[in-house]
């Protein structure tokens, strides 16, 4: 069976500082399947965009702020990770730089500015505390990582830098 995923885009927006990222806390809607927790800013990519322009946009969507400063961190493929089990494969990004005042909500909930050594406190999916680390920490090269998952719970993670 090929491998057909949904492409989408991940995104952590810095304080100008560093010290901090914007984060949604998804606590807007009763059917998403993402209640509850928090996340970086994102979603799918349209059919007439590359990554980093998928990236603007959704930031622009989701937090009225436009992308000064980027980096790709890393990509990661989640067989199985969608509602109906359909594969994702995510693109993610470090935002450095922006302009504008974020918003403090959206429609997929309140946004919070977190200290980056407090992410892994946060109500985050289990498959998040595996990759966070390497989105944050001071290698330069980009991961590139695989994440099953089943029934919505993440079955294993590997993952390679170059």
């Amino acid at each position: 069976m090929p491998y057909t995923p949904i492409v989408a885009t991940l995104g952590y927006v810095l304080s100008a500082d560093g010290r901090e990222v914007l984060m949604v806390h998804r606590n807007a809607r009763g059917d998403d399947q993402h209640l509850g927790k928090y996340n970086g800013l994102g979603g799918k990519l349209e059919p007439d965009e590359d990554v980093v322009a998928g990236m603007r946009r959704e930031i622009h969507e989701e937090a009225g702020i436009e992308c000064v400063d980027m980096r790709l961190r890393g990509t990661i493929s989640w067989p199985g990770f969608g509602k109906a089990g359909e594969d994702w494969l995510g693109f993610v990004f470090v935002i450095d730089g922006w302009s504008g005042t974020p918003l403090t909500s959206n429609p997929e909930g309140t946004l919070e500015w977190v200290p980056v050594g407090k992410i892994l406190e946060l109500p985050l999916w289990e498959g998040d505390r595996h990759f966070l680390p390497l989105v944050f920490d001071d290698d330069p090269r980009a991961f590139h990582g695989v994440m099953p998952y089943r029934n919505g719970r993440m079955q294993s993670w590997d993952y390679s830098r170059v």
